[in-house]
């Protein structure tokens, strides 16, 4: 049993052969799939809705991710309120600060993250963060968790870090505001020791795995078109660092995923 809490599965890259993709997703033992809905932005924010309604396997998410922050409208955020009341939404993102691309102004990020916190809240959904500092700083680290531990954390809702590349400190700091800390392909990357070293770290009822399909896939398959079905390479790397086995740790991290998200185990 395995869960990939993370992918974008509406994404071009998977137009030539998404059933297929998904076929093979069941096939390695994949049970459910967060589909995530921020999409190309404005314009795409209902993209995992329309996939999760078509496959029973697959939930999904709505929300503004940084790079698109300068687009998003006040419609937009009604839309955003609109959309998360539908039963397959069960989180708010991807959402949260990116200084390493900043695609959209710094300020205008965190006041569209700060935004669209108030609208999970005011939902009761917990948010999925996405964290990238510019290179060999912790500039968005600091904001991001100083936002959350400001704007969300009194709220007990909690969240995910989706595709965790921070250190332990920061990781601490999430687990104590009722984060789950989510790990993807990249710890199996040669240069990912300090990922490795934070997940050791993460208590084994708080960690996640995914893909970021259709980023990030994980060694041997690295510099690939990434698919869901991969998230059994980052479930190995996971159980060698935490001595388990593949299988007991997709187990593991499918358990935390339905408790935190109140869902019933599959058969």
């Amino acid at each position: 049993m395995f869960v990939d809490s993370h992918a974008h599965l509406e994404m071009e890259q998977f137009d030539s052969d998404r059933e297929q993709m998904l076929e093979r997703a069941r096939a390695a033992g994949i049970k459910t799939i967060l589909a995530i809905g921020s999409g190309t932005g404005p314009g795409s924010l209902d993209c995992a809705i329309k996939l999760a309604e078509k496959y029973d396997f697959l939930y999904a998410t709505v929300g503004i991710h940084p790079h698109e922050a300068k687009l998003a409208t006040d419609a937009d955020f009604a839309e955003m309120e609109q959309l998360a009341k539908h039963h397959k939404v069960i989180a708010w993102g991807e959402i949260g600060l990116d200084y390493f691309y900043d695609h959209s102004p710094r300020e205008t990020q965190k006041d569209v993250f700060s935004r669209q916190m108030e609208l999970a809240m005011a939902a009761k959904l917990p948010i999925i963060i996405h964290c990238r500092p510019s290179d060999g700083s912790e500039n968005a680290w600091d904001d991001c968790l100083g936002l959350m531990q400001g704007r969300w954390a009194a709220g007990g809702l909690g969240g995910i870090l989706h595709c965790f590349t921070g250190n332990a400190a920061q990781a601490r700091r999430a687990l104590d505001m009722g984060f789950m800390i989510s790990f993807s392909g990249n710890i199996t990357f040669p240069k990912a020791q300090g990922i490795r070293d934070a997940l050791v770290q993460v208590p084994l009822d708080r960690i996640l795995i995914e893909t970021d399909s259709p980023f990030l896939a994980p060694v041997p398959n690295r510099g690939k078109r990434n698919e869901p079905s991969f998230v059994v390479e980052t479930a190995r790397k996971v159980g060698e660092l935490r001595s388990m086995t593949v299988e007991d740790t997709g187990r593991l991290t499918a358990e935390n995923f339905y408790r935190f998200f109140h869902l019933p185990l599959p058969a």
